[in-house]
């Protein structure tokens, strides 16, 4: 059930306004997931999203080719507690607005979950 509920407020955030492109996608590992927004290689947003509540998370993002990190994009943010109905959870969003490369993957870093690395890939 509440893989489900992850599900849907993934899709809720993540994809709700967008356009078919390219730029646009979700990740999810564990309780971790990442959404990017965007057209063509241009990603306009990108979003991490956190299974429950976890006051003073922060999370990053970060751009990797080959399994290497190229560079990181936005450096560590306090990600903000939510609920919807009985779903709970922590989300940082970020305005890019930046062109990347193809096969280029923006992947999603957050405190004390290292283990966990979920990633989308730029496609043209």
């Amino acid at each position: 059930m509440q893989e489900a509920v992850v599900g849907f407020a993934v899709m809720t955030l993540c994809v709700v306004g967008q356009s078919p492109a390219q730029a646009s996608g979700d990740a999810e590992d564990g309780a971790l997931s990442i959404g990017a927004i965007g057209d063509g290689p241009r990603v306009r947003e990108a979003r991490v999203l956190l299974d429950g509540w976890k006051p003073g998370v922060r999370a990053r993002i970060s751009e990797w080719r080959g399994g290497t990190c190229v560079r990181e994009i936005r450096g560590r943010k306090h990600m903000t507690s939510k609920q919807q109905s009985r779903y709970r959870y922590e989300i940082a969003t970020w305005k890019l607005d930046k062109g990347f490369r193809h096969e280029r993957r923006i992947c999603a870093e957050v405190s004390g979950h290292e283990e966990r690395m979920p990633c989308v890939t730029i496609k043209r």
